[in-house]
């Protein structure tokens, strides 16, 4: 693991990618902790934290210029309750593959006013009932949830699920919160499984839902990038959970988002109705 330090903050990376944005990129530092953005001193449009072992999106000071955060692959279960006042102008959230495991957990964003993009496959949370409709009512400026647009029928759906006193039950019910454990990572909890702790680098004890769900994706991997790709994620600590795999279509549809950008042909949101035609 490496420390973001203030000497790596300085040495990384540093461009203007094909969206005319400015670019810090860290990834794959293997970095478990956030720590001195402030020397960053707010000159970056974009900061990406692909492909690290970071456990909490916290830390971050005052930067009014980010507007895209890239957390792929990553352990993130945790995320700061005033983030919004971090970054007052965070459009872009990429969290794909992380470990949020509640959807109160994500309540936090619901104070980011100006977050339109969000990805959350391969999380946890994205198994639980009414996962969509929770994070759209949560975070009504959401645009686009997953890749997949955000409806003006889902919206409608989701106020008249989780608005008004009489769903407020449901709306604590569903959005409960993770409870922590104060050094939870803490060596004395870690211990290897026999089959697959070296796979996972030992980072937990291996439950036997979570062989299962080990032994399915190894079972689903069809190339040998996939199987590359899984090594990594168990590498890493984690756990597989369905979408698993969408992490190696990410970096593509990226890609192909920024040629658009660059071509003038970029993204153009519709009006919410002809977007529920």
């Amino acid at each position: 693991m490496v420390r973001m330090s203030i000497e790596l903050l300085g040495d990384a990376p540093q461009y203007v990618n094909t969206t005319k944005d400015r670019e810090l990129n860290l990834r794959s530092y293997k970095i478990p902790v956030i720590e001195n953005m402030g020397v960053t001193r707010d000159q970056f449009d974009t900061l990406d934290l692909t492909d690290n072992d970071i456990k909490k999106l916290e830390n971050f000071p005052l930067l009014k210029r980010v507007s895209t955060i890239y957390a792929h692959n990553n352990r993130i279960h945790y995320i700061q309750p005033d983030i919004g006042k971090s970054l007052p102008n965070l459009k872009r959230l990429m969290l794909t593959n992380n470990n949020i495991g509640e959807l109160g957990d994500l309540d936090p964003l619901a104070k980011c006013e100006k977050l339109e993009y969000i990805s959350l496959s391969g999380n946890p949370i994205t198994h639980k009932d009414h996962y969509r409709l929770y994070v759209i009512f949560r975070i009504p400026t959401v645009r686009v949830l997953d890749f997949q647009r955000v409806k003006l029928k889902e919206r409608e759906e989701a106020k008249k699920m989780f608005k008004g006193k009489k769903n407020r039950k449901l709306l604590q019910e569903v959005g409960r919160k993770s409870e922590f454990v104060p050094e939870a990572d803490n060596k004395e909890n870690e211990e290897e499984d026999e089959d697959v702790g070296t796979a996972t680098g030992g980072q937990k004890a291996i439950t036997d839902e979570d062989r299962e769900k080990i032994r399915e994706a190894i079972r689903n991997a069809k190339s040998l990038q996939e199987a590359e790709y899984l090594q990594s994620v168990l590498d890493s600590g984690r756990i597989p959970e369905k979408g698993w795999n969408m992490g190696l279509e990410l970096a593509k549809m990226q890609f192909a988002q920024q040629e658009s950008a660059q071509n003038g042909d970029g993204f153009q949101p519709e009006n919410e109705e002809a977007m529920d035609q």
